[in-house]
């Protein structure tokens, strides 16, 4: 937060988050636990896996959870609340437990991404604020994998921050896409704030300042000689952009013994542009100068330019990755899965008439199984704390064909999720920004099948639950049924 931003997170709620906390709390149930699991249900652009982000900012949202007195003031003067309530604001703290996956996990919908085990005011008040950061940067960084992807080793740099929804998702928005394989951002906020390597040299209007392009060109080299890219389409690329570049570098970086970094186009049919510019930049013995092409890209207009040919090195990305314009919404949800009464926790289960919006009961461990060659085959529900033994054949249950008979055999399962808070106190090290990112791409490289990565009609990774956990959620379906037929 800086001099500047006075507002109190604490306070990014939906209002029924303080009703229904003020209901637990006169009911004299603000002190029961309850459980609550982070899932969602489809992946974005119908792709085969997406990518976990945003922990880290939930974690500091939580350790720094509490009311000001303003705050205080604002819900007294809503006229729904006992003064006792907003007494009991004052010191407010979380005080529950938070499992999690580790940021960067490769993630497939219906599977509990967190768990809040807390008092039922402090799980609720939760709700809306983890829900904005996880749905917002696992969305951004699910974009960047797949542009990252599509590029095939080029390089991507973020040029999205003006056409992002406002300067807090710019900013986080960078540090998503960073987790997802993009290798530099434009905005300096996020190079400053979380340590990611900025790029960035002139815009057209540097350029249209000058009485003409080469001048323009020239001062740049002068100042910058030892990093000079050149934006040659504000005029005309191949008869004047082109042309004013190479002499700028033949005439003022190769005297002194710089070369010309680069040149960038952000208009025109890039592909045939990009191939006519390499051309001539080779016949000028400009081989070693890059080209980068930015304008309205993302994975689908990547993948095609380079299916043209286009001769690139580089790719600038920006309001289609920042927005993830072509299916902008994660759809992460928040859901009530257990009550605690006496010592156990009662599973609870949400209905529906759609059979996607069921939701898996109860507490429960999350397993990824291995195959001999470390290929993440499928994931695996099971109760909380069950024993999960592979060294022997080990019947799980497909869901969708729960009447197969089936094993795991020769196999090795990993308990991916960990304790991060406990009783409202961080317990787990968070990882640096770059060992995130180079855990999604080892996962990528070495444990998620190939066919899971493909844009169109990708693999689909299953997600089994043990006899144990299978049976624990039809029965809580046959008792509903039975309560509300």
């Amino acid at each position: 937060m800086t001099q500047f931003d006075k507002r109190n997170l604490s306070m990014m709620m939906d209002f029924y988050e303080m009703t229904m906390s003020y209901g637990y709390f006169d009911g004299h149930h603000g002190d029961v636990r309850v459980a609550f699991d982070l899932f969602f249900r489809s992946v974005p652009d119908k792709g085969g896996y997406a990518v976990f982000a945003g922990l880290e900012h939930v974690i500091e949202f939580v350790e720094n959870l509490s009311f000001s007195e303003e705050d205080i003031e604002y819900f007294r003067q809503q006229k729904l609340f006992s003064e006792e309530f907003l007494t009991f604001l004052k010191t407010f703290r979380f005080r529950g437990d938070i499992y999690s996956l580790p940021e960067g996990t490769i993630i497939y919908p219906d599977e509990p991404l967190m768990t809040i085990v807390a008092p039922a005011i402090d799980a609720q008040l939760l709700e809306t604020a983890i829900l904005s950061q996880i749905n917002h940067q696992s969305l951004i960084a699910t974009k960047a994998s797949r542009i990252v992807r599509a590029a095939e080793g080029r390089s991507v740099s973020d040029f999205g921050a003006r056409r992002a929804h406002n300067m807090d998702a710019a900013t986080y928005g960078a540090r998503a896409a960073y987790i997802g394989g993009v290798d530099m951002t434009a905005t300096v906020s996020a190079g400053q704030q979380f340590g990611i390597p900025i790029s960035g040299t002139m815009a057209h209007s540097w350029v249209m300042f000058f009485e003409d392009e080469y001048t323009a060109f020239k001062s740049y080299a002068k100042l910058y000689p030892q990093a000079t890219v050149l934006l040659i389409d504000t005029y005309d690329v191949i008869h004047s952009g082109l042309p004013n570049a190479v002499r700028t570098a033949h005439e003022v970086l190769e005297p002194q013994g710089h070369r010309l970094a680069g040149v960038r186009i952000d208009s025109g049919d890039l592909a045939y542009l990009s191939k006519r510019i390499r051309k001539i930049l080779d016949e000028e013995g400009l081989y070693d100068c890059k080209i980068i092409l930015s304008n309205s890209l993302d994975e689908f207009t990547i993948a095609s330019l380079l299916l043209q040919g286009a001769q690139v090195d580089a790719f600038g990305v920006g309001e289609r990755l920042i927005t993830a314009k072509s299916d902008p919404v994660f759809g992460a949800v928040y859901k009530l899965v257990a009550v605690e009464k006496g010592n156990d926790f009662i599973p609870r289960i949400k209905m529906s008439e759609n059979v996607e919006k069921l939701t898996n009961p109860g507490l429960k461990d999350l397993y990824r199984i291995y195959d001999d060659h470390g290929n993440a085959v499928a994931d695996m529900l099971a109760m909380c704390g069950e024993k999960i033994d592979l060294s022997t054949p080990f019947r799980y249950v497909d869901p969708s064909k729960p009447w197969k008979n089936r094993f795991f055999e020769g196999f090795s399962a990993v308990n991916l999720r960990r304790l991060y808070v406990s009783q409202g106190k961080r317990v787990e090290r968070l990882p640096h920004l770059n060992e995130i990112r180079a855990y999604v791409r080892k996962q990528l490289s070495d444990e998620i099948w190939q066919e899971e990565q493909r844009f169109e009609n990708p693999h689909r990774h299953y997600l089994d639950m043990t006899p144990a956990y299978y049976e624990l959620k039809m029965s809580l379906l046959d008792d509903m049924r039975g309560k509300h037929s």
